[in-house]
């Protein structure tokens, strides 16, 4: 593969150390603490869809954030591209009549829960607690389906997963529950099963548009960020992988963290992994400005 069929990350001097940019129909893990970039390398990433993909289409953002700590989206896209955002917020119920039309917007950014400071992992909810999130998980899907699948249709081909909270045990998290369906029963799925899921009793007056809008699941490529208790680069690259955690399933892996020099804190990353390629295994330094993530 040339580094042409390669989907560019939009950051200075990082497509090089991954051998031309990442794989298409893969999966990219970033990992690193609240504040080191992760969000504004996310943006980069989606907006580099703008050039290089079908159609003119920037990439989406896809958060799960429950917290209520905004991941200040809206602001970096705003101050890095002068992008505005159209934001979706997830709902139980949607109007999908004229979902094919030329005229529809389905929104750059979905959040999909209310920011409540709400915990996200079994461990800390009673029965009641857990049931009712199952429950509203249940009632948000059918906002995910046509957010990914109106935007799909229509030419993106990235999307960044944000918002992720580190989890001691990462079967037990709620946001990664979603995301493991949304990525293989949405993302990765074949897009009339897709159209199936999303219409349900109305599929087949809808099923000759949907036959008339497919893409392939392979071209896209996905970003998911996940927020880390460890702050120090090297902390983060000994960190065991857990079997069934997200990281290990995930063809690259990108940590972000801090480095001494001297008296001096700076920031660096390091790819730990990046299967079929070619990439260097040393620490890079870089910078974050007005115009997002640098590697020096």
């Amino acid at each position: 593969m040339t580094s042409s069929d390669r989907q560019s990350t939009g950051v200075p001097g990082l497509d090089e150390l991954l051998g031309g940019g990442l794989l298409p129909g893969t999966l990219t893990v970033v990992v690193g603490a609240t504040g080191i970039g992760k969000t504004q390398l996310g943006l980069q990433f989606a907006r580099a869809g703008l050039e290089q993909e079908s159609e003119q289409r920037s990439g989406v953002i896809f958060d799960v954030n429950a917290r209520g700590d905004s991941q200040s989206h809206v602001h970096y896209a705003k101050t890095i591209f002068d992008w505005d955002l159209s934001c979706v917020a997830g709902q139980e119920r949607m109007d999908l009549n004229g979902f094919f039309d030329d005229g529809r917007a389905d929104g750059d950014y979905l959040h999909v829960f209310d920011y409540s400071g709400r915990r996200v992992t079994k461990q800390d909810l009673d029965w009641d607690e857990w049931r009712n999130w199952q429950a509203e998980l249940n009632a948000k899907l059918q906002s995910a389906i046509a957010f990914l699948y109106g935007n799909f249709v229509r030419g993106a081909r990235r999307v960044v997963f944000d918002g992720i909270e580190p989890a001691d045990r990462p079967h037990e998290s709620i946001q990664l529950n979603l995301l493991e369906y949304v990525y293989h029963q949405i993302v990765r799925k074949d897009p009339e099963w897709v159209a199936r899921d999303l219409f349900r009793q109305g599929y087949r007056k809808n099923a000759e548009a949907a036959a008339k809008h497919t893409y392939d699941p392979a071209a896209i490529g996905c970003m998911l960020l996940t927020t880390s208790h460890d702050a120090m680069l090297d902390e983060l690259i000994s960190r065991p992988l857990d079997e069934g955690d997200a990281l290990s399933n995930a063809n690259t892996l990108i940590y972000l963290g801090k480095i001494r020099d001297g008296h001096r804190l700076g920031r660096a990353l390091y790819i730990a992994k990046h299967r079929s390629s070619a990439c260097s295994d040393e620490i890079h330094p870089y910078t974050i400005d007005d115009r997002g993530l640098r590697v020096d």
